[in-house]
Order: C-alpha cells, then structure tokens, then sequence
C-alpha cells in the first residue's frame, strides 16, 4: 500500500517552496487503530506528508530525473497533538539544493497556529548504482505525483 499525505497543493514555486493541503478525516484507516477513542494524527505520519511535500518540490527542481528519498531528519519539533477533523498546511522551503541531494524546512499549520517545525534532509539516489538495483523506472514519483504538481502548476498560473 503507498499513502499519499498530500490532498492538494496550494502553491508551487519550481525550486524554491510548496504549499500543500491534507484534510484529517475519520474515514481514513489510521485513526481506527491510533487511538480508538482518540483520534490523534500519529507524528512520523505528519512527518511523512512534510516529505512528500518537500520530496516533490525537490524532485520537480531537478525535472523528476532523480529518484529523490528521504536520508536525514536533524530537527523535529511538535507544539501540540494533531486529531481528525483538522486541515493541515504543510509549507516545504528549499534551503539547499546540490547535486548529491537537498534540504527542506518545513512547518505544519492548523489555521494560523504552528504545529510542527521538520528540517529534512534527502538524497539523490546514484543514477548508474540504483539502476543496476531499482531499474530506470523513477519509483518515488508516480504518475499521481506528478499530477498534483500539474494541477498546482496551473492554479498558480490562473492566479497570477
């Protein structure tokens, strides 16, 4: 199973910051287990739509040619539990952007209140050495991906 944490992207700036949305509704599968009774958003799943966020904006900096993965997350910060029936921002900022890799600062939001402050680190897997193993199919950036990256793509433009 791959969850995608990300609804909908609000704002795409190629190579510099995301904007994405993910509503917390009972239906979804986690908060049957975590925790009956106490529907609260488990932190490495908050953590993992941070990722996403920042993970496709880096990807999309370098036109989807690298297959992009998490490596380090050196800071982690949460103000407050996260429950069903909230909407989550999740803003993702391009603090460094090389060859090897990249990183993000991302904060979470609920309304105008800061949740959770995520310095994420990830790399660029060597093409020549995770091809011999993965194959040359990009597997982080599916077609669904790549989609929400269009859509953002062109509400911006509509925007502006």
């Amino acid at each position: 199973m791959r969850w995608v944490w990300i609804d909908r992207f609000t704002e795409f700036e190629s190579g510099k910051k995301a904007v994405a949305i993910k509503n917390l509704s009972m239906a979804e599968d986690i908060f049957t287990e975590h925790f009956p009774g106490f529907p609260v958003m488990p932190a490495p799943l908050l953590i993992e739509g941070l990722a996403q966020t920042g993970g496709i904006l880096v990807g999309e900096a370098n036109q989807f040619r690298e297959k992009v993965v998490l490596a380090k997350i050196p800071k982690a910060r949460f103000l407050r539990e996260v429950f069903a029936g909230e909407q989550l921002t999740l803003t993702a900022v391009i603090t460094t952007l090389r060859e090897e890799g990249a990183s993000i600062d991302g904060r979470i939001h609920v309304g105008e209140e800061l949740i959770a402050e995520v310095e994420i680190f990830f790399a660029h897997l060597d093409q020549a050495r995770s091809g011999a193993i993965f194959g040359d199919r990009n597997f982080v950036f599916s077609g669904e991906l790549k989609n929400l990256v269009g859509l953002a793509k062109a509400a911006t433009k509509k925007s502006s």
